[in-house]
């Protein structure tokens, strides 16, 4: 029996409502924002910190006579990394007294390289487990650590041992020095959480995902020590706090 055709337009109709609201909702106009993400919840807050030093800042022009190849004819070295604006580079910034829930590290291993006969980063913040410690020189290095919690390392790093893997397993400050040339020196700062960063030229740095509540700020560089501030933290919003830390 053949089908009315008014009856054929109606079971059109149904077809058609029924695939559209099967299909996902249609993505926002390039530029716009996703109304769904926008009402995500956020996890904890955000401090953003700028540490400043208002002291004179301190070069010391050192003349190198080894390796000239691989770590040029001099070094600028610095007691305070100071760039524009009075910002403090290579500060560690943490929250201190943490007594929340354990956090297992995740991601890639942190790693700290000897290019140029300097360390890179200067000072370097990580959480408990491994460390790849790089040689891209070409040359013999040496890595000795000066350190109480964690086991003292003084290895030789020659030219063929690209990647050398040691583990930092209890918090502490660890300096670094490389005893083949001796003006290298770094930091390795371990830290019991994920909450920290280490400031760029600019003296900032950020800290994510912060639970809400009262904090103590620390910021911690290797020629000034510790300084602290309290900061309240709420979900989805960002605080801000500065230091200006005078020499």
């Amino acid at each position: 029996m053949r089908m009315p055709i008014r009856a054929i337009f109606a079971a059109t109709l149904a077809l058609t409502a029924v695939s559209c609201t099967d299909d996902a909702p249609p993505k926002p106009a390039s530029g716009g924002a996703d109304p769904s993400a926008a009402r995500a919840p956020q996890a904890g807050g955000m401090i953003e910190v700028v540490v400043k030093y208002l002291g004179q800042p301190v070069v010391e022009t050192l003349e190198i006579n080894k390796d000239v190849g691989a770590c040029g004819t001099d070094k600028q070295l610095q007691k305070f990394a100071v760039g524009p604006d009075h910002g403090l580079r290579d500060a560690v910034v943490a929250l201190a007294g943490w007594k929340g829930e354990p956090t297992v590290r995740t991601g890639p291993r942190p790693t700290l390289d000897q290019k140029r006969c300097e360390f890179h980063p200067r000072v370097l913040a990580m959480m408990p487990g491994e460390l790849d410690i790089l040689n891209s020189d070409g040359i013999l290095h040496n890595i000795h650590t000066s350190s109480q919690a964690n086991a003292p390392i003084n290895k030789a790093q020659p030219r063929f041992r690209k990647v050398i893997t040691e583990s930092f397993d209890e918090p502490e400050r660890i300096r670094v020095r490389c005893d083949v040339h001796s003006w290298m020196e770094g930091w390795i700062v371990v830290l019991p959480h994920p909450y920290f960063g280490v400031t760029d030229y600019s003296g900032g740095t950020k800290i994510q995902n912060v639970p809400p509540g009262k904090h103590t700020i620390e910021v911690w560089y290797p020629a000034l020590g510790s300084h602290r501030r309290e900061v309240a933290v709420k979900d989805g919003q960002t605080s801000t706090v500065t230091f200006e830390i005078k020499g």
